[in-house]
């Protein structure tokens, strides 16, 4: 009933985060709709994207250029690098405009049920990066989960020698946060991070 390509065009949207078959369908739908003002503009950024983006070779972040602006802006703190799980972690950093310095992403973290080994992550350019030296802090910014953690640990411990302070971010009650709703590992968290008021 469906043609190939409307076919293939719905399984590749499908593979996408966030959107299963029946999204997939729906948004296919639409573009086909707004062929002209959407469908088409799209598939030429889309084809711009993968012409013109590419990994930068410090950092792991995504740009046009390598390095990528990050890691080229001489107004940044090149000597405080802040390691992620991914890009999506290094922009939500940036957005919040409350750091200058530098970014390591690791692209993804250890996991020994997904096989994923330090030798899948850019840990290896991590510590070549803080044993080359000019590097006065490495902040942790990995999720609250247990690979997150077994990640940051791990890092740890490889830097453990380098003498440069390895730091992690806060975990605890969000701003505006209520004690009723917050699960019991974030209160938990919360508890054994307290601090003077």
């Amino acid at each position: 009933m469906v043609s190939v390509e409307i076919e293939r065009l719905i399984s590749l949207l499908a593979k996408l985060p966030g959107l299963g078959p029946r999204s997939a369908r729906r948004a296919v739908l639409h573009l086909i709709a707004k062929r002209e003002s959407l469908a088409q503009p799209l598939a030429k950024a889309m084809a711009e994207a993968a012409d013109k983006i590419k990994t930068c070779s410090t950092c792991g972040n995504l740009d046009t250029q390598d390095p990528c602006s990050l890691c080229a802006d001489p107004g940044r703190d090149g000597a405080v690098v802040c390691v992620v799980e991914a890009v999506a972690d290094l922009w939500a950093v940036e957005r919040t405009a409350s750091f200058k310095g530098r970014y390591h992403v690791l692209g993804g973290t250890l996991s020994a049920l997904d096989g994923v080994g330090p030798e899948d992550l850019n840990i290896p350019s991590l510590v070549a990066r803080v044993h080359a030296g000019g590097i006065k802090e490495v902040i942790l910014a990995l999720g609250a989960t247990v690979d997150g953690q077994t990640t940051a640990h791990y890092i740890a411990d490889r830097l453990a020698g380098a003498g440069v302070p390895v730091t992690e971010l806060a975990h605890g009650v969000p701003v505006g946060g209520e004690l009723d709703y917050l699960d019991d590992g974030t209160l938990s968290a919360a508890l054994k991070a307290r601090r003077p008021v």
